[in-house]
């Protein structure tokens, strides 16, 4: 299971502690946020799409969506999204639980400019009904961090 993956990076920092789990669903950023009783923009969904035929993870706050044109002008072509079958196997972990840490080697992982506003976010931890919680300025150090993006708008 990925959360066990997620579980084991994190007890090789030396973060054991990072790892929260629940027994209701954190699956959608409006699950997380009603479960962690905070604004749902804080929650840091995970995106699977694919960049030139790669997959590429994108942490983008709970309450925005992709914005097609800022994609597309970013990554010079349009946002595909990975088909929920595929994600598993080409990000590590399975839709429900998609997360940036403990992912396959190589995925490229950007963090959208909209988390900007927040502090602390909420990351998924590999599972549907776990999370951490980062200071969003030490998320970077932790997962293959690619580049600050602007490809959200609000819902």
């Amino acid at each position: 299971m990925a959360v066990e993956k997620v579980k084991e990076f994190f007890e090789k920092r030396g973060e054991p502690e990072r790892v929260m789990e629940f027994a209701e669903s954190t699956a959608t950023s409006e699950e997380a946020a009603q479960v962690l009783n905070c604004e749902v923009g804080r929650i840091a969904k995970t995106i699977s799409v694919f960049v030139d035929k790669k997959p590429v993870l994108i942490l983008m706050s709970g309450d925005t969506k992709l914005d097609n044109k800022k994609f597309r002008e970013r990554f010079n072509c349009r946002p595909n999204m990975i088909p929920v079958d595929e994600v598993e196997n080409l990000i590590g972990h399975a839709v429900g639980g998609v997360c940036p840490f403990a992912v396959n080697d190589g995925v490229p992982i950007y963090i959208d400019e909209a988390l900007r506003r927040f502090d602390y976010v909420y990351p998924a931890a590999g599972s549907s009904n776990s999370i951490t919680k980062f200071q969003l300025d030490e998320l970077p150090s932790y997962i293959n961090f690619s580049d600050w993006v602007d490809v959200s708008k609000l819902k």
